[in-house]
């Protein structure tokens, strides 16, 4: 199973963190509040884009909420946030 089945989310809007909201729509949608967006707005979202390809999501509404997370960090917390909203375990 691939797709989302429902609204998930991970992660914490500490310092250093980033709060991921996922939930199902027909295509990619992604929507980033970060302190750094300035800087790293563009390798934020291509990060995002990368790990949903890599788990074969094509359709999900991605709401990031960013205060300053390192790449290894967002990677972890989408990816998260996708197997909860398949409800892997």
């Amino acid at each position: 199973m691939h797709q989302l089945v429902r609204k998930s989310t991970a992660g914490t809007m500490e310092s250093s963190d980033v709060f991921v909201e996922l939930e199902p729509a027909g295509q990619i949608e992604i929507e980033i509040e970060s302190v750094v967006y300035a800087q790293f707005g563009d390798a934020i979202e291509n990060t995002v884009r990368d790990v949903l390809q890599k788990q074969g999501v094509t359709g999900a509404r991605v709401r990031l909420h960013d205060r300053g997370a390192l790449e290894c960090v967002l990677r972890a917390r989408v990816e998260t946030a996708v197997r909860r909203g398949r409800e892997e375990r």
